[in-house]
């Protein structure tokens, strides 16, 4: 569910005139914010927690008690003077036990920190605020800004950050460039704007008990931001019995001259989701190629003709990455008679689209497309005048399919369904062959019997999990991510799934 801030602030009434306490509210999202810092930073470091006068200050200083008992080294800056602070802001800065005390944004000699996480929380405004930023906090969100850049900081902002409108997603030239937001028991509408992921970066969602049985409003957003306590549910634990027959076959086609990398990379991702088993079918051009590096693991079939990869049992077919605009016809034919569901992508969303879409109410199984920007401006000429969310509405109520539309912010949706954005994901992923992996993800999650909704679900949100475990690890750097990376990641994205951490 998502809700303005005005929505939210509904439910908050509703909760406490239910009889739980403001101060059990504030308790309860710091301890999870605390938790989920801890989560992206398993080691503990460094954290100047940036707080204003209102209840979102006193969020950031229950997270500071938490940090530090854990360990971090804890410095609280106060923007306003201590007389204009909330009730509940003093008491949770009488609390705040150990944590150090600076008027000076970079008090821990931060150009000698090395090898620790230094993070800076930003705790300055909260849901409620609207309108121009101004001095002191427009002057402490510069100094934030600058940190950032100047450090290695991470930015984490409390529900929103400062300066971002909750409702509408319009920012103030000094809003605050977050690394990652927690926002608490629902994700807001502003968060999810065109252009609101540059300042609100990777989004958490984190749920609070108090709210369960709290009034929601009747005209809510019923559209959802994916977590991993949300999908879950959709991922079964394997039997005991279980064999490579009961996990699914998934076939994909794949590849060119030039290209061979890509059907490669779509193999992996494949294997590394938990495939029984794994066909890569490619041009007989390149089959010696092919054959040189795809992981052993995965069968390579030569075809003269793409048509005769029909002829192959599969439960699932990907189809598209690396192949070109040649053998148009085949192409078509293949995705529209293949009668199981079936992930278009590439060069195969390229043909559709040279042929104005025409054979997808002709399929005969499930489609699930997954366009990048350019891919989709030419699935929908018209795709330029429509936000991201309205282009993806406006494509699936006019064709049966399932639509992933990928971005730094991906966007899910279905005719007659429910919007969904994918929450995980870092700017490492802003390399070529990413798509590849997510296409043999999502069509190993087909095979093993996930409608095409929910293997676009998981799969985006596995492929996104594994780019930041990598990261956040320091296995990777965002610099040096590659696709193959994130498909050979897979399993400790999976165990965080099942962990239903973030």
């Amino acid at each position: 569910m998502i809700l303005t801030p005005k929505q939210v602030q509904e439910v908050e009434r509703s909760t406490i005139f239910g009889g739980i306490s403001a101060e059990s509210l504030m308790e309860e999202a710091g301890s999870k914010m605390a938790r989920a810092i801890r989560d992206f930073f398993p080691n503990p470091g460094y954290c100047i927690a940036v707080f204003g006068k209102g209840h979102n200050g006193g969020d950031a200083l229950v997270i500071a008690r938490i940090l530090s008992e854990c360990g971090w080294q804890v410095t609280l800056l106060p923007v306003f003077e201590r007389s204009k602070w909330a009730e509940l802001t003093r008491k949770k800065w009488d609390q705040a036990g150990r944590c150090l005390t600076s008027e000076n944004l970079s008090p821990l000699g931060i150009e000698s920190i090395q090898g620790s996480p230094l993070i800076i929380l930003d705790g300055i405004l909260g849901i409620g605020s609207v309108g121009p930023l101004a001095d002191p906090i427009a002057n402490v969100c510069r100094k934030i800004n600058a940190l950032r850049e100047q450090s290695n900081a991470q930015t984490i902002a409390i529900d929103l950050p400062t300066g971002l409108n909750g409702e509408t997603g319009e920012t103030d030239p000094n809003a605050i460039v977050a690394d990652l937001t927690l926002t608490i028991g629902f994700a807001k509408t502003g968060l999810l704007t065109d252009g609101a992921e540059h300042f609100a970066g990777r989004i958490a969602l984190l749920p609070l008990e108090g709210f369960s049985d709290a009034i929601k409003p009747v005209d809510a957003d019923l559209s959802k931001v994916n977590t991993a306590h949300s999908l879950r549910g959709l991922w079964k634990r394997r039997s005991a019995s279980s064999h490579k027959g009961s996990h699914g076959r998934a076939l994909l086609i794949a590849g060119g001259i030039g290209t061979v990398g890509a059907a490669s990379l779509a193999a992996r991702g494949a294997l590394r989701s938990g495939a029984g088993l794994v066909t890569l079918a490619v041009p007989n051009t390149i089959y010696n190629q092919a054959c040189a590096i795809t992981p052993a693991e995965c069968m390579v079939r030569p075809l003269g003709d793409l048509r005769d990869a029909l002829h192959l049992k599969a439960d699932s077919l990907g189809i598209g990455p690396g192949l070109g605009l040649n053998n148009e016809q085949q192409v078509l034919q293949t995705i529209r008679d293949f009668d199981g569901p079936a992930v278009v992508d590439a060069d195969a969303l390229n043909i559709v689209a040279m042929h104005g879409n025409s054979i997808l109410p002709e399929c005969a199984g499930p489609r699930l497309l997954t366009p990048h920007p350019g891919e989709m401006s030419r699935l929908c000429t018209e795709s330029s005048i429509f936000t991201r969310r309205a282009l993806v509405e406006h494509f699936t109520s006019r064709h049966p399919v399932t639509l992933l539309l990928k971005g730094a912010r991906t966007i899910i949706g279905e005719r007659g369904g429910q919007i969904s954005y994918n929450s995980t994901g870092n700017a490492g992923m802003a390399c070529g062959g990413m798509g590849d992996v997510l296409t043999g993800v999502c069509t190993a999650l087909l095979a093993q019997g996930l409608s095409c909704m929910a293997a676009a679900q998981l799969g985006s949100w596995l492929c996104g999990r594994s780019a930041e475990v990598l990261v956040s690890s320091g296995r990777r750097s965002m610099e040096s991510l590659l696709p193959g990376d994130v498909a050979d990641g897979l399993g400790a994205a999976f165990e965080s799934l099942r962990e239903g951490i973030l």
